[in-house]
């Protein structure tokens, strides 16, 4: 899960029992106020779910609410691997990040639908490459901009820009991306966790598509996504996403919707695959004991 639109992704990490999220969470869980309070906006809704916030949650973050974890704990009830799934999708990014950074030598790097800042930040996997390397995240969510930009206070080298993803004439134009990326070198657009937050009235690959054409060959895209082979499945998660984010999200789509995302792009071995087998490294994935839905992704190429 993730982000969404700019808000996606238990009873909370460890719901399923299994792996170190679940003590994490619990501390979390009983800090006895929510440390987001203390520097959260006055726009900031805390009284639907967000996203953002509750992948906060899986991933044992403290910047969530009640009304998160509540959230959590229905989506786990329904579909208990989740927990793990968010796990195995964030580690996923690192290795992907660290994959394009040392592999292929991508230094700039544009975060679609970040989500709130948690452990090994893509700027921080990036900078461990290579410390020059630069990183613009885009998340629509007051909430992120607050946390992300005290993140990266004294990092001149990342930003975080509060904008909508669809709107290519704000993030494009915004002074924070133009300062930080030289759109004519190769740039890694990330997707992570986040399409299936984009409706289809709203065009998920068109978005894909759109910022594609704004980067030069040589830049890669990566992508995971919510799917599911089973149309009830696919349905009643999606049904329960929307009515806990009161209609802000899109919908779980199959494999092969997920795949027509990369469009004409050269896809990396091992193809498009359950993120968790995507260059496995020494970090053993989250055992994900129900897979009413999977993480399913890829890394490729713009020729």
């Amino acid at each position: 899960m993730r982000d969404a639109t700019a808000t996606i992704g238990s009873p909370g990490p460890g719901v399923d029992g299994t792996g170190p999220a679940a003590a994490t969470a619990e501390q979390g869980r009983v800090t006895g106020m929510d440390r987001a309070r203390s520097v959260t906006p006055s726009e900031v809704d805390v009284s639907t779910p967000s996203v953002a916030r509750m992948y906060d949650f899986y991933l044992g973050g403290k910047d969530n609410y009640e009304v998160d974890r509540q959230a959590c704990a229905a989506l786990s009830e329904a579909a208990p691997g989740t927990a793990a799934l968010a796990i195995n999708n964030r580690r996923f990014l690192i290795r992907a990040v660290r994959y394009l950074a040392q592999e292929h030598g991508i230094r700039q790097f544009l975060d679609h639908g970040s989500g709130l800042p948690t452990q090994d930040n893509v700027h921080q996997v990036a900078q461990a490459v290579d410390p020059s390397a630069r990183t613009v995240y885009i998340d629509n969510d007051p909430i992120v901009l607050a946390h992300g930009r005290a993140l990266l206070e004294q990092d001149d080298a990342s930003t975080v820009v509060q904008a909508d993803v669809r709107d290519f004439a704000s993030v494009y134009g915004d002074p924070e991306v133009t300062r930080l990326l030289d759109f004519s070198r190769p740039t890694a657009a990330l997707f992570l966790s986040f399409l299936h937050c984009i409706p289809d009235s709203d065009d998920p690959a068109g978005l894909v598509a759109g910022v594609l054409d704004r980067l030069p060959k040589g830049s890669a895209v990566v992508i995971s996504h919510l799917a599911s082979t089973d149309p009830d499945v696919r349905r009643s998660l999606t049904d329960m996403m929307l009515a806990n984010t009161q209609g802000n999200w899109g919908r779980v789509r199959t494999p092969d919707e997920v795949e027509a995302l990369f469009g004409g792009l050269s896809v990396v071995e091992p193809g498009i695959v359950e993120v968790s087998t995507w260059h496995p490294d020494d970090v053993a994935p989250e055992v994900q004991v129900t897979r009413e839905w999977i993480e399913y992704g890829g890394v490729a190429f713009k020729n």
